[in-house]
């Protein structure tokens, strides 16, 4: 391989090791004002898009220590990768494909686990991770806040006993 091949797949290994997942999208037929936009909306998750071969790609792939990749990659390729949530660049790419048409997701990985293009679909419909958290939390808290209410019960119910006997003896 000549060595800027080895430069580039070195930068793509890099991102690869930095990214707990990484999305390949078909990016044909795109305009530069609509791939322009798109990664402007993929900005806020922290993502980026990139163009690379498939061959550069594959190598950096097989060195992160991912599946092999022949046969899934053909020409040039749009890969996204991101430091945080990969349900939140995938919600960026539906939305954009909801406006445009493109780009159409192929396939994904999240750490070691291959992602189909429906399953990436079904992250992307998935509530942002706060709301999720949020829903986590409040599933932790239902049964203490029943709990105490379930021990509160009978200690108000005979200060309200007592109280209604107070009132009506005066």
């Amino acid at each position: 391989m000549r060595p800027e091949k080895k430069f580039i797949s070195a930068e793509y290994l890099a991102r690869l090791n930095a990214s707990p997942f990484f999305l390949v999208v078909d990016y044909r037929g795109m305009s530069v004002p609509q791939f322009s936009e798109l990664r402007k909306r993929l900005r806020p998750s922290g993502a980026e898009l990139h163009v690379v071969k498939s061959t550069i790609f594959r190598v950096a792939a097989k060195e992160a220590g991912l599946a092999d990749l022949s046969g899934a990659l053909a020409g040039q390729v749009a890969v996204v990768t991101g430091p945080k949530d990969i349900a939140a660049a995938a919600k960026a790419i539906k939305g954009f494909q909801a406006d445009n048409d493109k780009p159409k997701l192929q396939f994904g990985y999240l750490g070691n686990q291959r992602l189909a293009a429906d399953e990436l679909r079904a992250i992307a419909e998935l509530p942002p991770l706060e709301i999720l958290q949020g829903k986590i939390l409040g599933l932790l808290q239902a049964p203490a806040q029943k709990l105490v209410a379930l021990i509160n019960t009978p200690g108000s119910q005979l200060a309200r006993v007592v109280k209604a006997k107070a009132d009506k003896g005066e």
